[in-house]
């Protein structure tokens, strides 16, 4: 099965991952209307007062937009550069996009194995730009987001690191004790999975195009099957290889992308993983990624099996949480299509997103199919 569209290659509206060395960005400087979401004269005020080493006049690059947080990068006078994220204009879901619990996150893992970019400052005065804001420093690696990037940035014997250092680095994130750095209050220590598809399936039926059966069998049966949860860990919640930054031997250098990171059960992200991994020896998946296709990368049973030696946790029930990860990418596919449906994109022809459309309906299915397996 192949849906040639909503890849990490064709839409970066699904969170283009932020401090991208070598991206297509959009540079923009000098005054307030030329860079939208930048306050430019007060933002450079806040810069020099606040973050050790800022030096204007500054010059900001885009290198992530659309629905998601508005990451810019920014380079000072001197050559200096850091990273400001921002959330998206326009109306959003406040949850989805706060600024102050992604700083807290990444500042609480400075002190951790952990990979993450430093923590140099955060603003909560709307009055300085309009919306809180936090500034990383910027971390210079690769984000690889498609097969042409990895045969060409990563040699075999990288893409094999990557692979490896993709799985260490989660079982690293769920190896942190969240109360011994400030993190235990992140969200509910019980009933994770639960409580995600309450969420979900909320945000599905207020966003749904259409009916779509599969989508409510999956999620009663998934309700009915909830393996026992252990101690709770951080969730990363969106853990994929496009979701990091790697160096060229292929060690993860920076996780990316926090904002949907939680307290709840680790199995999460490792389900979620096996639907947005295809190895080069995988069957296709409904997230239609192809960076992993190229020789060198492991497949995704060599992952589960890495994680269960690295981590020591029991992924006997692994099935289940990919099921649950096929049901959650078709919610969330879903709300980007009935956005893009209402005119995110400017006006298209219905039958232009008809792919989104399908890959909604693959993914439904595909979970469906995963549970039927477990019976």
């Amino acid at each position: 099965m192949t849906i040639p569209a909503l890849s990490p290659e064709t839409d970066s509206d699904l969170r283009v991952p932020l401090a991208v060395s070598g991206a297509t960005v959009r540079g923009v400087s000098g005054s307030t209307n030329d860079v939208p979401g930048i306050d430019l004269p007060r933002m450079t005020r806040w810069l020099e007062d606040n973050v050790a080493g800022a030096r204007g006049p500054f010059h900001f690059d885009v290198i992530a937009g659309g629905h998601s947080n508005l990451t810019f990068r920014v380079t000072g006078a001197d050559g200096e550069r850091f990273v400001v994220r921002r959330p998206p204009l326009g109306h959003v879901l406040a949850s989805a996009h706060d600024m102050g619990r992604e700083h807290k996150i990444i500042a609480a893992l400075q002190t951790t194995p952990v990979p993450v970019a430093p923590a140099l400052g955060f603003c909560d005065d709307n009055s300085v730009n309009g919306a809180p804001f936090y500034v990383m420093k910027f971390v210079d690696g690769l984000v690889i987001r498609d097969r042409e990037m990895a045969e060409r940035d990563l040699s075999p014997v990288a893409r094999r690191r990557a692979s490896e250092s993709i799985v260490d680095t989660m079982a690293a994130i769920h190896a942190v004790d969240p109360s011994s750095v400030g993190l235990a209050d992140l969200g509910r220590h019980e009933g994770y999975i639960a409580r995600q598809l309450k969420r979900w399936y909320g945000q599905w039926n207020t966003q749904k195009t259409r009916d779509l059966p599969a989508v409510d069998r999956v999620h009663d049966a998934l309700l009915e099957r909830i393996p026992e949860q252990g101690p709770a860990t951080l969730v990363h919640g969106d853990y994929r290889l496009d979701n990091c930054m790697v160096d060229p031997s292929g060690d993860v250098i920076a996780v990316l992308d926090w904002e949907i990171c939680t307290l709840g059960d680790p199995m999460a992200d490792l389900g979620l993983l096996m639907v947005y991994w295809t190895g080069p020896g995988d069957a296709a998946s409904a997230w239609t990624g192809q960076a992993c296709t190229a020789p060198g990368f492991l497949d995704r049973a060599d992952l589960a099996e890495r994680y269960a030696e690295v981590s020591g946790r029991d992924t006997s029930q692994l099935d289940f949480y990919v099921a649950f990860a096929y049901w959650k990418l078709a919610c969330i596919l879903e709300g980007v299509y009935a956005r893009y449906l209402g005119g995110a994109l400017g006006q298209r022809d219905p039958a232009e997103l008809a792919p989104f459309n399908q890959q909604v309906i693959d993914a439904a299915n595909t979970a469906e199919a995963r549970l039927e397996a477990l019976s």
